[in-house]
């Protein structure tokens, strides 16, 4: 797509800007001679800090050092991706999660995301690396020591507005409140949530060997997201030192030692190559069909995401969250709200329909006391009771279990068929009573 004949003498203009450049890029006459030229060929009024942003990612020659000056595009170039910029619809997000102290795992494609270790090059390449070097001049990105790291990676094609990507508050509307907060969202984008959703629903805790390091085979301690619009302003590239590395030392030829770097591992157990394996695009789908049932109308897998990201009893409790989100009723806690006659009155309490409806899905009567034990401990931190001891590693790893294992038995039952969630449970309920 080419730019028209005065988008690019526009542009010539400011690439003839001599470096350092001026203190104030847009009062010059040159910019806004451009932004004017914007404004008159695509509208959405003046782009003047959209603008400004897409002239640097793209190598304003006045803006590089005088040793990077290869890095700028050739300004015909630039002009067709200014007017690319100003036509597109839509752009690609892609959202890179360092997998820190994973221990070797196998590669795995679903959906719009991939987990894998990428070599410099792949890296550079996914993370826009001249993109960053033209933005970031003191900021080196470090292709080599994060290759490194495993990789979860998850792409999403995003609807633009014009008008808010070139104005500087775009839609914003002054009469909303700005301190409300959504409940469903969670501290990543939702795409790369529901991508660990998906990962999170494999055992780790089974297959770590040292449970009382951490259960997790992998955090997840920030995300890059790389946006393709022009408009949209990179991050700074991260840097490698916010992993986790340790002394790794070598013989050279000479046998001398020398010492480098490599990523601490989480060590797992055999099983987890071959049952990671299983992590295909078509179990992601039919995880996909079984979210958009009403057994996924509450916040499972927000709750269960959060608890691979919290930390002390916070991951305790968004695991019993979880675990409530998943199998739990209103009428549990709500005796008017239950059927008359009610099926199921001989089994009165809240917590033990819900330890129930647990072992229903788990198939596992055993998993009736593990679930009353956890919600003794959750109910005795919350309210304030004498006596709290410090929760044990086992205890941890069990409210893990127990969310992990009902939230992937939904899924299951959610593939068995549409139907209200209340008549679900309800059955499961039935299943589950025998355990008791």
């Amino acid at each position: 797509m080419a730019a028209s004949p005065s988008m690019i003498a526009a542009v010539e203009a400011l690439w003839r800007i001599p470096r350092p450049g001026p203190e104030n890029l847009l009062a010059a006459p040159s910019f806004v001679a451009l932004s004017e030229a914007c404004q008159a060929e695509y509208g959405g009024g003046k782009p003047v800090f959209a603008l400004s942003t897409a002239l640097r990612s793209l190598g304003l020659p006045c803006h590089l050092p005088a040793n990077s000056v290869g890095l700028s595009l050739d300004p015909v170039s630039a002009a067709s991706a200014i007017d690319e910029t100003y036509k597109r619809k839509t752009t690609l997000r892609r959202h890179l999660c360092p997998l820190d102290l994973a221990d070797e795992l196998p590669w795995m494609n679903f959906g719009s995301a991939r987990v894998g270790r990428f070599t410099a090059d792949e890296l550079t390449d996914l993370f826009d690396g001249p993109r960053l070097a033209r933005n970031f001049h003191n900021v080196s990105f470090e292709a080599g020591r994060l290759a490194q790291f495993h990789w979860l990676v998850v792409e999403e094609e995003i609807e633009l507005d014009l008008r808010a990507r070139t104005s500087l508050f775009g839609h914003l509307s002054f009469d909303r409140d700005f301190g409300e907060i959504d409940p469903h969202v969670g501290r990543f984008p939702p795409a790369v949530e529901s991508a660990l959703f998906f990962l999170l629903l494999a055992p780790w805790e089974r297959w770590s060997t040292m449970q009382e390091v951490d259960w997790r085979g992998f955090r997840v301690p920030w995300i890059h997201t790389v946006d393709d619009d022009l408009f949209a302003r990179p991050s700074p590239p991260p840097s490698a030192d916010s992993l986790t590395l340790e002394p790794w030392i070598i013989q050279d030829n000479w046998g001398e030692d020398v010492e480098l770097e490599r990523p601490t591992a989480l060590r797992l157990d055999d099983d987890a190559q071959s049952e990671l394996a299983l992590f295909t695009d078509s179990a992601w789908r039919e995880l996909e069909t079984a979210r958009t049932s009403a057994l996924f109308e509450t916040p499972v897998a927000h709750f269960l995401v959060r608890g691979f990201l919290a930390d002390g009893m916070d991951e305790v409790m968004a695991h019993m969250t979880a675990i409530e989100a998943a199998v739990g009723l209103e009428m549990d806690h709500k005796k008017g709200l239950r059927p008359k006659p009610d099926p199921h009155k001989k089994v009165w309490s809240a917590t033990e329909r819900v330890a129930a409806r647990v072992a229903a899905v788990l198939k596992d009567g055993s998993s009736v006391q593990a679930y009353k034990d956890l919600f003794e401990l959750r109910s005795t931190f919350v309210h304030g009771r004498a006596g709290l001891q410090k929760v044990s590693t086992a205890q941890r790893v069990m409210a893990r279990s127990l969310a992990r294992g009902v939230a992937r038995g939904l899924v299951d039952v959610a593939l068995q068929g549409a139907r209200p969630r209340t008549d679900a449970l309800s059955e499961l309920l039935d299943q589950g009573a025998q355990y008791l």
